[in-house]
């Protein structure tokens, strides 16, 4: 079995938390581990970390080679344009935005041909950033799930619904189970798939007993999902036809299409196994609120928070003291630069928020105050007209570019760790509470030689202090140089 998982979504539902440049697959809700990091996790309790494929695009390369490398392996190995490989698990990039049919088709395209799938293989493909618990019956599920797929069947996972909910689709089964040798669990045929229903459309859902939520799980042999293609999106299942290396080449030119829309709502080969575990797709603040631990008083708090006759509401905290004061069913998360304050049950509307926000022109749709890199994270900590002030966190072992700027100089102080810095044709160590200035127009570098991470305070003055005014001459993680 080969696992292919969804990680190239920029979904905005979750702001200001959620952001374009750092979206929820990489957040951390409920530890150490983000959410791609937890699904990579489950997985790996059914195959090795080789048979892991991450499908993103390069926007997120180095947060998804971060969590992917943290989990699972420690080095790199080698790489080609359409895809970067480590040693234990694969990302493979989308060469241009597309909905998950293309997506699918060329994950399934490179396990094919790059990693030597049999046409008999199945793949499992997952989003990266739904929440399922128990694991380790999930994996008995897909397990059992493989054995359909292994029939020829495209095996979606349904989730028993809990309440009548509006936000999610709909699998309708048949009335007769499946027979199939071997398998326990229950299995159907799909009679219909429906799209978010209304209220009283989704209570006679529940209370008909044949429905259940789409949960965007599916399981299948390549050979059936190409066929599939060929038939229902033949734009889409030509590719089956080239090699990887030329899909990439016109990948651009398929349809921006959904899987469902694609296959699922046209086949007439579709099972679903129906899972009674728990499952959430954290698409919204109101699924964040559901999976959060709560007080006394049924509130989810994290950070720095003190709740005073507060009951039923989410506060999420992050630098600031936070303090509510007789508040009911409300939700408030702080950011470094955004406070959102919401009545529970109105999150769906962040959307709209989010929208208008891109009208303005407002950058906090985009880019956190904190903004990651391969090296470590710089944070933006004050700015004028001719000025800013960053915080850098460099990681042990790990450097900026050789670069320069034209437009700007630049001022750094250790605050911890010690600094390797090239300056021109000179190299030398700075230390705490020790700095160096950089002029306009010369060549530099600040690396972290050491075991914990360094430290700096940078200070930009200059005409033009924007990000693209950065003159790469040497990279080791092989982004554009001059």
């Amino acid at each position: 079995m080969k696992v292919l998982l969804l990680a190239g979504g920029s979904g905005t539902r979750l702001w200001p938390l959620s952001r374009k440049s750092y979206p929820k697959q990489f957040i951390k809700l409920k530890g150490q581990q983000s959410l791609l990091q937890e699904t990579m996790a489950r997985v790996l309790l059914a195959v090795p970390p080789e048979d892991i494929i991450v499908l993103t695009n390069k926007e997120y390369k180095f947060h998804v080679k971060s969590d992917m490398e943290s989990l699972v392996t420690k080095a790199a190995g080698h790489k080609t344009d359409g895809h970067e490989v480590s040693s234990k698990g694969h990302i493979v990039f989308e060469p241009t935005a597309r909905n998950t049919a293309p997506a699918i088709a060329l994950g399934v395209k490179y396990c094919m041909d790059n990693l030597g799938a049999a046409k008999d293989e199945t793949v499992f493909v997952c989003p990266s950033d739904h929440v399922i618990s128990p694991p380790e019956r999930f994996i008995e599920y897909l397990k059992a799930a493989e054995k359909a797929a292994l029939e020829g069947y495209i095996v979606t996972f349904g989730i028993m619904p809990t309440r009548p909910e509006t936000g999610y689709g709909y699998i309708k089964r048949e009335h007769q189970s499946l027979t199939i040798s071997g398998l326990t669990e229950e299995i159907y045929r799909v009679e219909k798939f429906t799209e978010k229903p209304d209220d009283k459309t989704a209570l006679e859902y529940i209370e008909g007993g044949k429905h259940y939520w789409n949960s965007g799980m599916f399981i299948f042999k390549p050979s059936v999902i190409a066929e599939e293609f060929r038939r229902w999106a033949p734009e889409i299942g030509r590719v089956f036809d080239k090699s990887y290396d030329e899909m990439l080449k016109i990948f651009a030119t398929l349809p921006n299409i959904s899987i469902d829309y694609a296959i699922m709502e046209k086949s007439n080969n579709i099972a679903t196994m129906p899972l009674d575990i728990y499952w959430n797709d954290i698409g919204s603040w109101d699924s964040i609120f559901e999976i959060l631990e709560k007080d006394t008083g049924g509130n989810a708090t994290t950070g720095d928070v003190i709740a005073i006759d507060t009951k039923d509401s989410m506060v999420l905290a992050n630098k600031r003291l936070t303090v509510t004061l007789g508040m009911e069913d409300c939700l408030v998360v702080e950011t470094d630069d955004v406070v959102l304050v919401s009545k529970r049950g109105h999150a769906q509307k962040v959307k709209n928020v989010v929208s208008q926000l891109k009208e303005l022109g407002r950058q906090e749709i985009n880019e956190h105050v904190t903004t990651y890199r391969p090296w470590g994270s710089y944070t933006l900590m004050g700015k004028g007209d001719r000025y800013q002030i960053k915080r850098l966190i460099v990681n042990p072992l790990h450097s900026l570019s050789l670069q320069m700027h034209m437009h700007r100089s630049e001022h750094w102080v250790v605050v911890s760790g010690t600094a390797k810095v090239t300056l021109g044709e000179k190299e030398l160590f700075v230390h705490a509470n020790e700095s160096i200035y950089v002029p306009k127009t010369t060549l530099h570098r600040l690396e972290n030689k050491g075991k914990i991470p360094l430290e700096v305070i940078e200070v930009q003055n200059g005409e033009y202090l924007n990000e693209d005014d950065i003159i790469r001459f040497n990279d080791i993680y092989e982004r554009e140089e001059h």
